[in-house]
């Protein structure tokens, strides 16, 4: 039987790995960590040499710092000439956080929605016709953005109007299986929405759900945009006749100064100044006088 000493003596040594005995870290690396971690913003690199040892090369030691953490999550970066801890550029979506934020829509847009859910395919003049308002751009956009209306087509009219409709998400919003789930007449009445005493005659539409562009509907171009279709019109007319009568005004003056007529600008042609007397006044006395005399 094999003694201890013999059975240790058998086993084999264990390599010293060069980790075990790490080469020593310069002093300055050190205290340049503690400087950047401890301060809230940035520091300048006059402000770390101060509180360096005398000696020591504070750019070799800021450079021989930022290459070691360049592979890490966190870098030395120099920002505004002034060095801090970052964290690395490509796990910045670690930090991102997403957040729902909750708008309320205004009666405007909720009124052109219930609209545009119940009277689809409609043009804006037709909302602002059941309205009895005019309706912002703003308010479709908003409408349009949270994408619960679209754009269908347009209306084979003139100025050819574009058509709206609801969408899958408005469906999905208000976890309706098909528009003909939206309440009806009667249950609009039971839920105190609509006035009991209400007018003869007076019915809610039936809302379709097909998609297909009616007959009296185009489909939208390749070129049309929602900017340019929505955008109003530009109603030049209040300015035409300002300019045609300024126009006039100045044909005016030209004729008058070509027919030979006093320069309006000369004041003394038309009338006299404030210290003479008016001599045509006086003229105009004694004509007055010599016809009375005949």
């Amino acid at each position: 039987m094999a003694s201890l000493a013999e059975v240790r003596r058998d086993e084999p040594e264990e390599e010293v790995s060069p980790m075990d005995h790490p080469v020593a870290r310069p002093e300055e690396l050190r205290l340049l960590e503690a400087l950047l971690f401890a301060s809230a913003e940035p520091i300048d690199q006059a402000t770390l040499a101060k509180r360096m040892p005398d000696g020591v090369d504070i750019k070799q030691a800021l450079a021989q710092l930022q290459a070691e953490y360049a592979p890490r999550g966190v870098n030395l970066v120099k920002v505004a000439n002034k060095w801090t801890f970052r964290t690395a550029g490509d796990l910045s979506w670690l930090m991102t956080r997403e957040s729902t934020e909750t708008r309320k829509l205004s009666r405007a847009a909720i009124e052109v929605l219930a609209i545009v859910a119940y009277h689809q395919p409609v043009t804006r003049a037709e909302i602002e016709e059941i309205r009895g308002v005019v309706t912002s751009k703003g308010t479709i956009d908003v409408l349009l953005e949270t994408g619960w209306i679209r754009p269908r087509g347009r209306r084979k009219t003139p100025g050819r109007p574009l058509t709206f409709g609801t969408t899958d998400g408005f469906l999905s919003q208000f976890s309706l299986e098909a528009l003909g789930d939206l309440p009806g007449l009667e249950e609009l009445k039971g839920t105190g929405l609509l006035d009991s005493r209400l007018p003869t005659g007076f019915s809610v539409p039936s809302p379709s759900d097909d998609a297909t562009l009616r007959e009296d509907e185009e489909p939208l171009e390749p070129g049309d945009t929602l900017e340019l279709l929505l955008a109003p019109a530009v109603e030049p007319e209040a300015e035409e006749p300002k300019a045609e009568t300024e126009t006039e005004a100045a044909a005016e003056v030209v004729g008058e100064v070509e027919a030979g007529e006093p320069d309006a600008a000369e004041p003394d042609a038309h009338e006299p100044d404030a210290g003479e007397p008016d001599e045509r006044a006086d003229d105009a006395g004694d004509h007055d006088g010599a016809e009375k005399g005949e």
